[in-house]
């Protein structure tokens, strides 16, 4: 079990910094922390040949789905500024404990 902060949440939207989709933008869908990966909608998308499936009413051929990035290679896109940035943690006054954009100092919900 890994006591690793996760800076990005479910429904974040992330901007994915290396590989074949790198500048795209788009929202976290599912967080795989043992893998350390999460699933970007419309994001590495590849083809998977399928065979049909009567039990569960699938038929087959070529499906596209997403596949998952490794966490390290996206980064948080702030609302404010609409930026990739950094992620800090701080306390508000009411002492809840909150994300900010290092960038331009707003927090994010």
């Amino acid at each position: 079990m890994s006591t690793h902060v996760w800076k990005i949440h479910k429904d974040d939207n992330v901007m994915i910094l290396v590989g074949k989709d790198k500048g795209k933008i788009g929202k976290v869908v599912k967080i795989l922390r043992s893998k350390k990966q999460v699933i970007v909608e419309k994001a590495n998308m590849v083809k998977k040949h399928t065979k049909p499936n009567p039990y569960n009413n699938q038929p087959g051929g070529i499906v596209e789905k997403e596949m998952p990035v490794n966490v390290s290679n996206v980064q948080l896109v702030c609302n404010a500024c609409s930026k990739p940035t950094r992620v800090g943690y701080k306390f508000t006054d009411d002492n809840k404990k909150v994300r900010y954009c290092k960038k331009c100092n707003e927090t994010i919900s």
